[in-house]
């Protein structure tokens, strides 16, 4: 998921089975601390960035390998990157 308007990115792996309004996952707000964690999928709905526009699904990312191999990188690059080999 993305914020259109803003550097926002969210690869989320999975719903809280006992609470489906919680997403476990990689997140990033694009001020350099990304981590790993809970979001609120409410939350997300809810918000409204610039231009009105909503938080949106990425129809077109493909993962290249397992979150594992994104939390790596992230590690590496402070942000999340869809080159995964860095």
């Amino acid at each position: 998921m993305f914020n259109p308007c803003g550097a926002a990115t969210w690869l989320l792996t999975e719903i809280d089975p006992d609470d489906h309004t919680v997403a476990w996952g990689l997140c990033d707000l694009g001020i350099g601390f990304p981590e790993f964690g809970t979001v609120g999928l409410t939350e997300l709905a809810a918000y409204r960035g610039r231009l009105g526009l909503a938080i949106e699904r990425d129809l077109h990312f493909k993962a290249r390998g397992p979150i594992s191999a994104y939390i790596q990188a992230v590690n590496k690059a402070d942000r999340i990157v869809e080159d995964i080999r860095l």
